[in-house]
């Protein structure tokens, strides 16, 4: 799996007073704090929490 595409996605919104099911996707990406990055590989699962949470969410393909 040498070929496998990555996204790195930075929180920079609270998640105080979201909507659960998008506490839950930025939960599902790996992110917990404020300006945490993480990188997740570039799938249709992953690229549809990314667009639910874009506007709390940067992210670099």
């Amino acid at each position: 799996m040498s070929n496998a595409k990555t996204v790195k996605v930075t929180l920079v919104k609270s998640l105080i007073g979201r909507l659960e099911s998008h506490k839950a996707c930025a939960r599902g990406l790996g992110l917990k704090k404020i300006r945490q990055t993480v990188e997740v590989l570039d799938t249709p699962e992953n690229r549809g929490m990314i667009n639910k949470i874009s506007y709390l969410i940067k992210f670099e393909g």
